[in-house]
């Protein structure tokens, strides 16, 4: 190796020796800064959690949409965070943005049906149309006790003590009936009596059990209504609200009182009947 290509590579190393020189103050604050960054930054995103769960548990808001919605505001931080330290250190944040963007292209064509559970699992826990501990039925005749509202999922308990899950968009999407959110409920009980009878004495006397009744409410006021001439009764619509806890009780009792008052007062319950005429060629 000659002079001359030997002063080639020093003039090379001295050039690079200068470039780290003149780049380390630079290189060195970058870091210094990032890190001051993301401990601040980390300190901030803990703050800023604790008080949005205050704020959560001062308006009483459902646990599992607390729990989601603090991931969701853990990740976003932490996602942004990690931007603006990648930034100080001066990588170009355009790809990872549109990483981003692609992924979550990709993740919500491949899991637009979940999507749509969790959509839905965001409406209910928003708008709060049942809750925990509510008995309500769906429109394709599925009912029971809420006994857990997940994001993607609603479980159902039903009297049968059988566990019924269902998707979120399926609920969210659909009519439901909620048993339990006004705190009462009215029985309509249809009772049939014979046509001889006298209907004023029949209403009379399934009002007296009405009345008797511990669990019967007085506002809304019951009612005894004469609703049909059937074909081998004339039936009548007995209607009394109850608290939604004694409601199967007062339901079951106003049944059992009815039939032996109507026995008492001797007018009949009829029941379907057949007359089978026998010809004799």
């Amino acid at each position: 190796m000659d002079d001359l290509e030997l002063n080639n590579i020093q003039q090379h190393w001295d050039t690079l020796i200068s470039s780290a020189i003149s780049w380390a103050p630079r290189i060195f604050t970058a870091i210094i800064s990032a890190l001051l960054i993301y401990l601040i930054g980390s300190w901030m995103i803990r703050m800023i959690k604790k008080l949005v769960e205050k704020a959560f548990k001062k308006r009483n808001m459902e646990a599992s949409l607390q729990h989601f919605l603090l991931n969701i505001i853990n990740w976003g931080l932490n996602i942004l965070l990690f931007i603006v330290v990648v930034t100080q250190l001066g990588v170009q944040t355009s790809a990872f943005v549109a990483m981003i963007g692609a992924a979550g292209l990709a993740v919500g064509l491949a899991l637009q049906g979940s999507l749509t559970n969790f959509a839905g699992g965001i409406l209910i826990l928003l708008l709060k149309p049942f809750k925990i501990g509510d008995f309500i039925s769906t429109n394709s005749g599925v009912s029971g006790t809420v006994d857990a509202i997940d994001i993607f999922h609603t479980k159902l308990i039903t009297p049968q003590n059988q566990l019924i899950v269902i998707p979120n968009g399926v609920v969210s999407n659909n009519s439901i009936t909620n048993f339990t959110q006004l705190g009462t409920r009215r029985t309509s009980l249809d009772i049939g009596v014979a046509y001889d009878a006298d209907l004023r004495q029949t209403k009379d006397v399934l009002m007296n059990v009405i009345k008797s009744n511990q669990y019967a409410l007085e506002t809304p006021a019951p009612q005894v209504v004469v609703t049909q001439l059937g074909d081998s009764a004339v039936n009548l619509s007995i209607r009394v609200s109850a608290s939604t806890e004694n409601f199967w009780t007062m339901n079951e009792e106003l049944i059992i009182g009815c039939k032996e008052a109507l026995d008492k007062a001797g007018i009949g319950i009829p029941f379907p009947q057949r007359d089978i005429h026998v010809y004799n060629q």
